[in-house]
Order: structure tokens, then C-alpha cells, then sequence
């Protein structure tokens, strides 16, 4: 009695409709093939109701089970398998298979595992000009106050910005960037020492004084490459990276295919680079198009699945943006609501980590979609009690 994965390798060398369609659904579609090779028919009869409750897809071939199965139901089919068969192989088995394809994000004092547990990221912007929350966060008081609400919300991460960049920024030089974050790194750190702390910034200076600081994350809209010196210095700290593609200069015939092709090449500069692949975290760059707020944005919100192979964290970074604008006309004060539907969209998608102004409706938004991919009932499953 067994259970092994059959792998997108596996079929990597078929080329029928079916095999093709099994092969996406294992890459981009969060769907797990298992094969399970049971010891009777009694086993097998009990395996494939237990499926059938999972609605997963079934084949059988004497004591051979194939299944096609959620991602999402394994800890349910793992908890399944240790009632219902009293050989605990197959629960194991299923356990090991679940762990292997956890992703991780490895960022400065902390390991994220994402796949358990999405990570929901605050937005602190401290320059006055960002294009939601500009100047609402000035001085020491504001700034620890909203620090506070994202520790006591239980938000691992809050991401400081000192320089935006919204479509037509104006730059400003790398010492007014430090100036501005780091008096507010320092307090953050000695009041709140359980929080992670990230950066958004594309200056090597900057980078190299926060990385002195000790922060925990360096989100870089520009990928990391522009600057020769970057990479070097990265290499030789743990500071998790948020890597973003762009496209602002270009455009594109296939956008899938030139990010494909965009996150290849940078991955691979990144690890050539010494940078373990456990501190690269991916963002699409929502925002950042040709077009400020066109159509590509609505593409990169529905293409965010075709990512999943990199085996990556992918972040949702769209809180408050300019399509609730585009297609409602909305103010930046009244676009939480088609945030959240297209947050949770991204989400179901495969997004793992949340960059956010709006904590506790991104909190409900997460629990009550993982409650739902979730729930697969079993008459013996404990009820949720209020």
C-alpha cells in the first residue's frame, strides 16, 4: 500500500488533448494527480468514496487509485486517511507529499510558509505624494500609531515607503529617501521587535543603509538588474526580495509569454548572483504597464496562475489602484470593495502574499475563501463553533 505524485514531469513528454489538459491543470491550476496502490478491494472501495466526498476526479484499475484533487483539500484528505485506513502509510505518505510542495519565503529574521498561511503585508507610505495614503503618515506619532494597529492585527509584515512610484513620479534623491524611512525603521524596530519590516525602494544607497538597519524585505520595482552593484550586496545578506516586472517602456504581443520569459531571466540573474531561491519573492507589477491602469492590468490579474511553475510566492499587489477607476470611475476612497473582489479572484488564483492598506477586510476576505476551499464534509468533521 502506497501513494506517489505523478508529476507535471511525468507527462511532460505526451502530447494528447487530455495528457495536455491534465498537465495544466498540475501546473497552473493547483490540482495534485495522486496514484494510490491499495492491497483489496476494500481499500480501494473506501479510497474512492473518500475521493468522491473530495469531488475529485477518479480512475481505478484493479487496486489502483488515480485522482486529480485540490491542492487545498490535502490537509482534509491527509486527516481523512489516518481515520478511515488503520495502516497509517497512506496518510503519511499523503503528509510528505503535502510537505514537499510547500513554498516558502525566506526574508531576513523570518521563514513565511505561504502555502500554510498567506502572508498579508501593510502598506506604511511616509512620502507625502504616494498615490492613497500620501501625507497621511508624517510624523513619529502617526506613523507608530498605524504600526501598532497592523501589530495588534497580527500582520506579520509592514512595508515602508519613502519614495512613490505612481505613474509620472518625481524622484527624489537617495538621502532625502533615507532621511525619511529610516528614523521610522529604527522606532518601528525598537517598539514593535515581533514585526517584519520591508523597504520599497530601487536606490543602491538606500538599500545598502536599510540593510545595515536590519530590515527583513527589499522590494525593488526594478527587478534588482538595473544596477551591477546590487546584486553582490544582496548576496551577502538574508533580506528577503520582492522581485516586480515592469513594463512602463514597452509593450508587448504576448504579455503572458514576455513575463514568462521577463521572471526566467531574472530568477536566473538572481541565483546566478548567489541569492538563494528561498528569499525571491515574484510581483506581476500590477500598474506598472505601457498604459497606466489599461487592459494589461486586468490580464495580469487573470493570468497570475500561469506563474505557479516558478514555485514562487506571488504577490497580490493591487490595494486601492487605478482600476476601480477605469471601469466604475471611483474614487481612491471608495475602491475597498472591487479591491477585495479582485484581491480574492488573484487569491483563488494562486497569490499567496497581500499587499495592503485595508487589514482587517483583507483578514475576513483570506479566512472565509480558506474556509470555503476548505470545506469538504465528512460526517465525522468537528463543527466551527462562534
Amino acid at each position: 500500500m502506497k501513494v506517489t505524485e505523478i508529476t507535471a514531469d511525468d507527462l511532460s513528454q505526451t502530447n494528447g488533448l487530455a495528457e495536455a489538459a491534465l498537465l495544466d491543470a498540475i501546473k497552473h491550476q493547483r490540482q495534485l494527480a495522486l496514484m494510490f496502490e491499495l492491497d483489496n478491494a476494500d481499500d480501494r472501495t473506501r479510497l474512492v468514496n473518500l475521493m468522491g466526498n473530495l469531488d475529485a476526479v477518479v480512475t481505478v484499475a484493479g487496486n489502483t487509485v488515480r485522482t486529480l484533487v485540490n491542492e487545498a483539500a490535502l490537509p482534509v484528505l491527509e486527516q481523512q486517511l489516518s481515520r478511515q485506513f488503520d495502516n497509517n502509510v497512506l496518510a503519511k505518505g499523503v503528509g510528505t507529499i503535502r510537505q514537499q510542495r510547500e513554498i516558502h519565503w525566506q526574508a531576513g529574521r523570518f521563514d513565511f510558509n505561504v502555502t500554510a498561511k498567506p502572508l498579508i503585508y501593510g502598506i506604511l507610505n511616509v512620502s507625502p505624494d504616494s498615490f492613497y495614503d500620501g501625507g497621511r503618515y508624517h510624523d513619529m506619532d502617526s506613523v507608530l500609531k498605524r504600526a501598532g494597529e497592523f501589530a495588534q492585527a497580527g500582520v506579520p509584515v509592514v512595508e515602508i515607503g519613502g519614495q512613490t512610484t505612481r505613474p509620472h513620479f518625481t524622484e527624489i534623491t537617495p538621502e532625502t529617501e533615507i532621511q525619511r524611512v529610516m528614523p521610522y525603521i529604527k522606532a518601528i524596530k525598537s517598539q514593535y521587535p515581533d514585526l517584519g519590516i520591508a523597504v520599497d525602494t530601487y536606490k543602491l544607497p538606500v538599500m545598502k543603509a536599510v540593510l545595515d538597519e536590519g530590515v527583513d524585505i527589499i522590494n525593488d520595482v526594478n527587478a534588482f538588474t538595473d544596477n551591477p552593484d546590487k546584486l553582490p550586496l544582496l548576496a551577502l545578506s538574508n533580506v528577503g526580495l520582492l522581485t516586480m516586472h515592469e513594463s512602463r517602456a514597452r509593450e508587448y504581443d504576448n504579455l503572458t509569454t514576455a513575463m514568462t520569459d521577463f521572471f526566467k531571466t531574472n530568477l536566473n540573474a538572481l541565483k546566478h548572483a548567489g541569492i538563494d531561491e528561498q528569499r525571491i519573492a515574484l510581483d506581476e507589477g500590477i500598474g506598472y504597464a505601457k498604459v497606466a491602469d489599461g487592459y494589461q492590468d486586468f490580464t495580469m490579474m487573470r493570468n497570475i496562475n500561469q506563474f505557479l511553475p516558478f514555485e514562487r510566492p506571488i504577490m497580490i499587489a493591487i490595494s486601492r489602484k487605478g482600476f476601480g477607476h477605469k471601469l466604475f470611475g471611483l474614487a481612491k476612497e471608495d475602491r475597498l470593495s472591487v479591491t477585495l473582489i479582485a484581491e480574492a479572484y488573484m487569491y483563488l488564483h494562486g497569490g499567496r502574499i497581500l499587499r495592503v492598506h485595508d487589514i482587517e477586510e483583507t483578514k475576513q476576505l483570506v479566512t472565509l475563501l480558506d474556509t470555503i476551499e476548505g470545506s469538504y464534509w465528512f460526517p465525522d468533521r468537528t463543527e466551527m463553533h462562534q
